[in-house]
């Protein structure tokens, strides 16, 4: 294995004072799931302050921290646009191949409980990762899942309406999706993952039952059918204190080229 190639992602910047970091997750929450969307305008400082019931001081440190991020735009008599892009464009890659087959078995061995079930249009950065037109519609599912009774999955899913009309919402709360898109007759062919850190919003932190601004592990997974087409993508939300990730490595190469390397087929996960 290659060595992993590793983007410097921008550091997230809590503001001061607790409203204003309960503004500011709550705004970076609805960005990431795609609630506002890349281009749009969000409304005046007093129209926020007002639907946060907070002061227009809280709400410009909260945009302040999102326009920091990059997840904001800013400028003087035209508004505050949304750059959702930049909420997966930072992002750390790197090679999960042999990182992350424990959060599957943790899947299959746990219960889950489901939100929310609607069909709309896709968020713009899933629109892009699965390669759907602008019209497409899709299912879109939240659940979050149990370890023992506690919460430790906070999952949204985006399946093309085409695919999700073979299965119910029902179907959905008590069967793990990937056997939904099979029985749908999907022939799922590969898959692309990337994980990297993030903070528990307020919707969140209280699904998941973690204090607002938690560190959560954040797992993103865009599944393809045998011609390429994009049949699922995963928006996954991991509480660290119910995960931890094993790796045993193995020293190979010769002379200076000699390095610690993931041993494939051997990385474990603790629920």
């Amino acid at each position: 294995m290659g060595e992993s190639s590793v983007q410097v992602e921008t550091v997230q910047t809590l503001p001061e004072g607790a409203k204003a970091r309960r503004v500011y997750l709550s705004l970076r929450d609805q960005i990431s799931r795609g609630d506002l969307r890349d281009g749009a305008t969000l409304p005046g400082e007093q129209r926020l302050a007002e639907t946060f019931a907070v002061s227009r001081v809280t709400i410009r440190r909260a945009l302040a921290a999102l326009s920091k991020e990059g997840l904001i735009e800013r400028r003087t008599g035209s508004g505050t646009t949304i750059r959702s892009r930049a909420v997966s464009g930072q992002r750390a890659a790197m090679d999960f191949n042999t990182l992350m087959p424990q959060l599957v078995e943790m899947g299959q061995q746990t219960t889950a409980r489901l939100l929310s079930f609607s069909y709309g249009s896709p968020p713009d950065f899933v629109a892009s990762a699965m390669g759907l037109r602008g019209d497409s519609k899709v299912q879109i599912a939240t659940r979050v899942r149990q370890a023992g009774g506690v919460p430790f999955s906070h999952l949204t899913t985006y399946v093309p309406a085409r695919i999700a009309e073979n299965y119910s919402e029902n179907d959905l709360a008590t069967t793990p999706l990937f056997k939904l898109l099979e029985r749908s007759g999907v022939q799922i062919d590969e898959a692309h993952q990337s994980v990297s850190a993030t903070l528990a919003g307020p919707d969140v932190a209280e699904t998941l039952e973690v204090d607002v601004g938690s560190a959560l592990l954040s797992l993103r997974r865009v599944v393809r059918d045998v011609n390429g087409n994009g049949v699922e993508y995963l928006a996954g939300l991991y509480r660290p204190d119910m995960f931890r990730l094993e790796m045993p490595l193995a020293r190979v190469g010769q002379g200076a080229a000699r390095h610690w390397e993931p041993a494939i087929g051997r990385s474990e996960g603790v629920g």
